[in-house]
This record gives structure tokens, C-alpha cells and sequence, in this order.
């Protein structure tokens, strides 16, 4: 049978927040890993993490606990803002529990990752002794709600329906849920979804982000963890396919900066799908720095990441480079954009064969017909997310391809794919929608990141350079593949439909949708496959491991 109690906290304004309580058999005491999070204390973030039953048997007295608004919890659901202060005083309760030693971890992914970053306490109790925030980021805008000044339409949407249905079911409004599980399981949230957030909660995060510019990092909250927390040891755990890595990488780097005791593990992952996830590196941290005595000493990479196509993990800490491996150096590393071909810049030796092209015009033109727009497909952002096969949308003619050669030899490296390119639009707005995709030489396209960049404005009409900042990848080529760079004016419904008119972007298609042509001027035009600061080796691989 399975055993937990309830306990309830009284913070410091009085209010009640309820946690269970998951306790190993035998007296105690034991540490306490506590995650804090709105979706039901039941659920415990089980859809990725652990049982807390499985962490009980390794030691652990296990805190899950209904943030201020939610669950059996008192107090009104304000969000992210009202975190700092809760987490403080949730630390220090749980300090004190009977069967706690004192010793504190946090766990927990997406929100359950940012309520472990915030606390208005600078030092002491009020600060957890470990962390492992994962699929997270501080910054509302870059990392919860926008990509390249266009809102993450279906995800945003979602999620955001996701809590108003929460609020609901707290409130007994029955309608009110059933309306938000018909309006998410019919699509029809892609559409109608704006007008129920504003019915059932207009004082949502989700509704706020969405009257906000994206474009702009004006209104918007960046969240600021307390200085003491950088050195705090974490394990910062971030996926391919997830749309908060870019918070996760932003995370690593201040904490090195900080010198804090850091470790980043990057899987073949999506939100919601770690494909048996990193258990046993999380057991270990914890292990290690809540239960040293038990643990010994264990030597850990710094930097694990994960190659999506052969699920090998990669160190990224030691200079050998693995037997029979190409070195991952300036080549590849820049690309130009020439007709329809992906060529390598020569700042380096050729990783495509062929003769470059004669010079010419160079000019391509994208119809955008807004009522059948290009549809986005998994990446970070859709709610199919991962890779995908895309040769059918690459065979669109409102789908601009440019795709090398072969390689001649396998390429594999850490990159943020940046695209800028010279367009010029026939109406004051459009969108400019990539993906990076790998070409198998028997014809296959499988896409591997994507990025946006959203124009407004008169300045769309006039010949200007335009920038596109694409997912961050590992990218692996091997011999006789090609790499193409796939471009449209649309990803619907990732990000809304724009509408042409200089006006901001607001859902799908509607009447006074107009059809856009784009130019796309490849004199000049390059694909930088830029390093990820602070973490990119260059050629510096280590071994392959089997497991994080």
C-alpha cells in the first residue's frame, strides 16, 4: 500500500500551503528532497521524474508540495511572482519536520524548476543545500513565452489553458473545465483560445504574456534567483527538443561564472518525453551531497550532452577526441546561401564536394497564401515536439530549400544554427520560418531544429537584413549526407499566422489576411552554426559514455 501523509506549512502572511509527505521505513532521520509545484501534489512530476516512492528507498524523505493557489493550498495562484517568498519559507519548514536531518535538496522540472531558482532569502536556511532545476529559465519572455519576437502560440496557449482548467476545478466551475478539455481536444484552444483565458483567467500568466510584445523586453518579469544560490552545487538538466534549453544554457554559464559546483546534462529530449530520463545521475547528486557518507567519492563530467541520432552522451571535458571522429572545427561551421545550394564558406577545409555555382541572379521569391500556411512541425516548439520527417513540406513551392552537396567525410558538433539573410516583403509584415534538416542519401529529410523571426513594420518593405536564431543541436552529418536550411513564411500553429498588415500576429488565418511575397536576395547570405558559449569543445570531445 502506498504510504504519505499530508502536513500543512503556515507562511510568514499567514496563508496555508499543503505538501505530502513521502517517509522511508525505520527511524530516521533522513535528507529531504522537496519540489513545489501547481499541478496536484499527487502527480509529483511522475511523467519524467521518479515516484517519490522510489527515492524513499534510497533514503529520502520526499516534500511535494501545492504552490500558494493551487491543489489544497490557500491563497490566490499568482504565478512565478509569488514564488520567492513561499520557497523561503517552505525550506525552512522542512528543515524542521520530524524525520528531516536538516538537509535540504530540490527537484522538479518546468515550473517545479523555477520555484528551486527563486527565494527572497540571500543565505542560510532559506536557500536548499542542492538543486536540480531542469527544462526552465528566468526570463518570462526568452524563455517561457516568445522565440525571435513571435509568442509560442499552440505551447502558450496550452499550458495556459492547462492552468485556467486548474483554477476551475479549485473554484467547482465544472462548465468551465469541460469547456477547456473540449476547446484542447478539438484544436479549437488554436482559435477560441485567447477568449477563454480571458472567461476563466484573466489573471493568468498566459493572458498577460499575450498582451505583451515579444518583440520588446520592456513589461516584461525577469526573475533574479538570490546571489548565494549560484554557488549552491545544481545539476541543470536541459533537452534538444525542449523550448526552455536556452534558459538551461543561460543557467549554465552564470553559475560557472559564478564559480559555483555546477553539471549540465542535455538528453534527446522533449518536455514531456526524457525517454527513461537520467535517474540515476539525479540519485547520485543527491546521493553526493546530501548522503555523503553513504555515497564515497564520484568523479562526474561537467558537461554530459546527448547525440539525438545514435543516443551516444558526450563529456565535453577532456581534449581526446574519439577515435575514428572528425574533428568538429571551422568546417562546417559557416555556409552560404547560393540558388538552391547550401555551400560551405572557405574559412577551412570543404566538408561538401561540388563546383561552386556561376554567378547569377541570385533572387528567390516565396508566395504565402494565408489560407493554407506552411504548418510548423515538432522541434522545440510544437505540440508534436521532436524530430520529425519533413520531405513533404520541403517539396512545397512556398518552401525555399538550399541544400548542399554530400559530405565527404561526418561532421558532428554543438551549434546555435543563426541565419541572416537580405529579404525584402511586398507588406509592412512578415515571418521568417527556418529548419535546419538532415538529407539521408536515400531522400529522407529529417528536421532537426527550427527557429522563427517575426518582421513588423514599414521597414518590411524595403531591402533589409533579417536574422533568424534557430534551436541550439548537436549536429551530426556522416559521409554522403546533405545538410539543407528550409525557409517559410509561416509555421502555423506554433506561431500565429501573420497577418501582413504590419499589425501583430493573433491566432490563425482571417479574412483580412494578406498574401505576402517575399525576396530572398542570397548575394551575402550566410547559415552560421555559431558556438554555445561556455560549453561548445570545438574538437575537444571526450569518450562516448553509454549513460549519463
Amino acid at each position: 500500500m502506498v504510504s504519505w501523509r499530508d502536513a500543512r506549512l503556515t507562511c510568514r502572511d499567514g496563508v496555508e500551503l499543503v505538501s505530502r509527505l513521502w517517509q522511508p521505513p525505520g527511524p530516521g532521520p533522513w535528507p529531504v528532497l522537496l519540489m513545489r509545484q501547481p499541478y496536484g501534489r499527487a502527480i509529483a512530476s511522475t511523467p519524467v521524474l521518479p515516484h517519490p516512492l522510489w527515492w524513499t528507498r534510497h533514503g529520502f524523505l520526499v516534500v511535494v508540495q501545492d504552490v500558494r493557489g493551487q491543489g489544497g493550498s490557500q491563497g490566490s495562484f499568482g504565478g512565478f511572482t509569488q514564488e520567492a517568498a513561499d520557497t523561503a519559507d517552505s525550506l525552512r519548514w522542512v528543515r524542521r519536520l520530524p524525520g528531516s536531518n536538516g538537509r535540504v535538496g530540490m527537484v522538479g522540472f518546468s515550473y517545479q524548476g523555477l520555484t528551486q531558482l527563486l527565494s527572497d532569502a540571500e543565505d542560510g536556511e532559506g536557500l536548499p543545500d542542492c538543486l536540480a532545476p531542469a527544462m526552465t529559465g528566468l526570463d518570462e519572455r526568452l524563455h517561457w513565452a516568445s522565440s525571435g519576437g513571435a509568442h509560442w502560440w499552440a505551447l502558450g496557449l496550452g499550458w495556459g489553458l492547462q492552468l485556467a482548467a486548474l483554477q476551475c476545478r479549485r473554484r467547482g466551475d465544472r462548465q468551465g473545465w469541460w469547456r477547456i478539455r473540449h476547446s484542447l481536444g478539438s484544436g479549437a484552444f488554436l482559435h477560441e483560445g485567447p477568449a477563454l483565458l480571458e472567461q476563466l483567467d484573466p489573471e493568468g500568466m498566459a493572458l498577460r504574456w499575450l498582451g505583451q510584445d515579444p518583440g520588446q523586453a520592456e513589461g516584461w518579469i525577469r526573475h533574479e534567483p538570490p546571489a548565494a544560490l549560484w554557488k549552491r552545487p545544481m545539476l541543470l538538466i536541459g533537452g534538444w527538443d525542449d523550448p526552455h534549453l536556452e534558459g538551461v544554457l543561460e543557467l549554465w554559464h552564470r553559475a560557472r561564472q559564478a564559480g559555483g559546483s555546477t553539471l549540465l546534462r542535455i538528453g534527446a529530449w522533449t518536455h514531456l518525453n526524457w525517454r527513461g530520463g537520467i535517474d540515476a545521475q539525479l540519485l547520485r547528486f543527491f546521493q553526493h551531497h546530501l548522503q555523503p557518507a553513504a555515497m564515497g567519492a564520484t568523479a562526474e563530467a561537467p558537461v554530459l550532452v546527448q547525440d539525438p541520432r545514435d543516443g551516444q552522451w558526450w563529456p565535453l571535458a577532456h581534449p581526446a577526441v574519439a577515435a575514428g571522429e572528425a574533428p568538429a572545427v571551422a568546417p562546417g561551421r559557416r555556409w552560404r546561401l547560393h540558388g538552391e545550394l547550401l555551400m560551405p564558406a572557405h574559412d577551412g577545409v570543404s566538408q561538401a564536394s561540388g563546383t561552386p555555382p556561376e554567378p547569377g541572379d541570385d533572387t528567390r521569391w516565396l508566395v504565402h497564401d494565408p489560407w493554407r500556411p506552411v504548418p510548423g512541425r515538432g522541434g522545440h516548439l510544437g505540440l508534436d515536439a521532436g524530430p520529425c520527417e519533413r520531405s513533404d513540406l520541403d517539396q512545397r513551392r512556398d518552401v525555399a530549400c538550399f541544400t548542399s552537396a554530400p559530405l565527404e567525410r561526418p561532421l558532428r558538433l554543438l551549434a546555435r544554427p543563426r541565419l541572416r539573410l537580405r529579404v525584402t516583403a511586398d507588406q509592412p509584415g512578415f515571418d521568417l520560418c527556418a529548419a535546419l534538416v538532415r538529407v539521408e542519401p536515400q531522400g529522407a529529410a529529417q528536421q532537426l531544429c527550427t527557429g522563427v523571426s517575426r518582421q513588423l513594420g514599414d521597414g518590411c518593405l524595403r531591402p533589409g537584413w533579417r536574422q533568424v536564431v534557430l534551436q541550439p543541436l548537436l549536429l551530426h552529418l556522416r559521409a554522403g549526407e546533405r545538410l539543407r536550411l528550409a525557409l517559410a513564411a509561416a509555421a502555423w500553429p506554433q506561431v500565429a499566422v501573420n497577418p501582413g498588415s504590419g499589425e501583430p500576429p493573433w491566432g490563425g488565418s482571417g479574412p483580412d489576411h494578406r498574401v505576402i511575397t517575399l525576396e530572398l536576395h542570397g548575394a551575402g547570405a550566410e547559415l552560421n552554426l555559431d558556438p554555445l558559449e561556455a560549453l561548445d569543445a570545438g574538437a575537444e570531445w571526450g569518450l562516448p559514455r553509454s549513460a549519463p
